[in-house]
């Protein structure tokens, strides 16, 4: 109810050994707390929090203007509602390795269960447009050890690294910094902007750590499915901005609808039922702690 059983040291290593069975794990992103608890009640393995869209939701573009403690709260407010472990967008950590050695504590302290940081230059920008600026391959190995480190509050907590190379450097040069990533602690990669399925299985050939794909609409990418990414032996699917896309679009339509109709008679059966957001949010359960809480019959 106001916190899970399962605690965040346990959330961290039961996704650890997940990682290692050898199945897809799939993590929608979730813009919000009640989101991340119905992304668990169908089913998925994780939930994923996605810097574009707590930057969008703060009324952002996604350029790096959130703050570690923006960014970090979120998280804590989504992880602590479900079950599932919880990965984290931190961008490029916050600033120099000394920064991203403290956003790692902080992630670890408010429940995550792991994070991924990349190789841009600030101000970054989404990883599916042109223009990317990357640091050099040093300067990301340091911020990657100081991350691996940074850690030993709980040594179960993912470290995630990203490459955006394959845009300005090419394929090549993304596997040779994903490979030197991996030497400096980073426990899974995450390359972006992939272009197609061969992209995706030359990646996975040359690399031997989990690998995570993005499967964000509207980009680079080619939206490969979970049993093409399963036969390619990908680790973690993310897509990061689908149910803020899907939220979105299903307010604008339903407010249009509005405007023209003059009420949402004819929308009810586009939304979500009261009762069935009782049920997510468990409110008859917290009547065991009130009995003035939930005295009422739901029709």
């Amino acid at each position: 109810m106001l916190f899970n059983d399962i605690q965040p040291t346990e959330k961290r290593k039961n996704f650890r050994a997940a990682l290692q069975s050898g199945k897809l794990l799939k993590f929608p992103g979730a813009f919000s707390p009640l989101s991340a608890m119905q992304i668990e009640k169908l089913g998925f393995e994780g939930v994923y929090i996605s810097g574009s869209v707590l930057s969008n939701d703060l009324g952002y573009p996604d350029v790096g203007l959130t703050t570690l403690t923006e960014v970090s709260q979120r998280g804590r407010q989504i992880a602590r509602v479900t079950k599932l472990p919880s990965i984290i967008d931190a961008d490029t950590g916050f600033g120099v390795a000394l920064n991203a050695a403290r956003t790692i504590q902080e992630f670890i302290e408010l429940g995550l269960a792991g994070c991924h940081l990349e190789d841009q230059e600030n101000p970054k920008r989404c990883g599916h447009l042109d223009g990317k600026a990357l640091v050099s391959a040093g300067e990301m190995v340091q911020k990657i050890k100081a991350a691996d480190q940074s850690r030993k509050l709980d040594p179960n907590f993912v470290i995630i690294a990203r490459t955006d190379a394959r845009a300005s450097e090419g394929l090549d040069k993304a596997i040779d910094r994903a490979k030197a990533y991996i030497d400096a602690g980073a426990d899974v990669i995450f390359t972006e902007a992939l272009q197609d399925e061969k992209e995706f299985e030359t990646f996975r050939k040359a690399v031997s750590a989990p690998l995570l794909a993005n499967m964000t609409e509207f980009g680079k990418s080619k939206l490969l499915t979970i049993s093409q990414l399963e036969n390619l032996g990908f680790n973690i699917v993310i897509w990061p901005v689908t149910t803020l896309r899907l939220a979105m679009k299903a307010q604008e339509d339903g407010l249009k609808h509005i405007l023209a109709q003059g009420n949402q008679e004819q929308i009810l059966d586009k939304m979500q039922h009261r009762k069935e957001l009782y049920e997510l949010t468990n409110y008859e359960r917290y009547n065991s702690f009130d009995q003035n809480i939930f005295n009422f019959k739901l029709k």
